[in-house]
């Protein structure tokens, strides 16, 4: 199995980034997010946010990333960019 949650590490400079879904678990809810808690910016100000899933086997993986991508469109985090990127798990596909 490949890492998870590991797409922003270079950018970042840094270990892994929290997840949005791992963040929310200890929150109670996504809603009890804050797009500063889940969006980090790195190398050239760009803006990086890690999804996350359930625990391999447990859940449905897709559930994360429209989870995060919700979180993010209603949070602001796709105005005033020109690009984003995505990288999604080879078996959310």
């Amino acid at each position: 199995c490949d890492p998870k949650a590991d797409s922003t590490r270079l950018i970042l400079n840094t270990k892994m980034q929290d997840t949005v879904m791992s963040l929310a678990a200890e929150a109670g809810s996504v809603e009890d997010l804050e797009i500063e808690d889940v969006m980090k910016i790195g190398y050239k100000d760009i803006k990086c946010t890690e999804s996350g899933g359930p625990e391999p086997g447990v859940g449905c993986a897709g559930r994360g990333v429209i989870t995060a991508i919700n979180f993010l469109e209603e949070n602001g985090a796709y105005d005033d960019v020109d690009y984003v990127s995505y990288d999604v798990l080879g078996d959310v596909v």
